[in-house]
């Protein structure tokens, strides 16, 4: 069944919900009942009945986490936004973009850990990092030039009707 994708499970619930289910099978409430009352499977209770059996409460129990062992610790983490704050020039990068190619060869550099550019930018919303964009606008840009053209020159150029007053000749409006 699982969960939709995005909805991380709770744990702590579940081993709760188990536990639950434990005590309920010891009153001798049916599995059926206790599948009810706890809103699992039938079948799931009857694998829990056969935990307890087999090994007590302590085969209710939570496991460790679930999947994969992270390949970067809390520690590594940190060790990266702190690089990530000091800015992609304190590595020899000529510009203050962060890119994913940037952000892997930090990581790899600081962390001994190679990862995809897309996993880079994974690990970066994780971090509260987002994409951001640089304006693009020349350095030499002129605003006060710009801010003359757009009042003097653009209202000369731009193109409108030379007699307002006419309709089009697709008008259909009764005269």
């Amino acid at each position: 069944m699982g969960n939709p994708r995005g909805v991380s499970r709770d744990f702590v619930a579940l081993e709760r919900r188990r536990l639950r289910a434990a005590r309920l099978l010891s009153r001798g409430v049916s599995q059926a009942e206790v599948a009810r009352q706890v809103g699992a499977h039938r079948q799931s209770v009857s694998r829990w009945a056969r935990e307890v059996e087999a090994k007590g409460l302590q085969g209710l129990e939570r496991a460790s986490r679930p999947g994969r062992k992270p390949r970067l610790t809390e520690e590594h983490m940190g060790r990266i936004e702190q690089a990530l704050k000091r800015g992609p020039r304190a590595f020899g990068y000529a510009t203050e973009l962060w890119t994913a190619r940037r952000v892997r060869d930090l990581i790899a550099h600081e962390c001994g850990v190679k990862f995809s550019p897309r996993h880079v930018w994974w690990l970066l919303r994780r971090l509260g990092w987002s994409c951001q964009r640089p304006a693009g606008r020349a350095r030499e840009r002129d605003e006060a030039a710009i801010r003359r053209w757009k009042r003097q020159r653009w209202p000369e150029l731009k193109k409108t009707p030379k007699d307002r007053a006419k309709p089009s000749s697709s008008s259909m409006k009764a005269d």
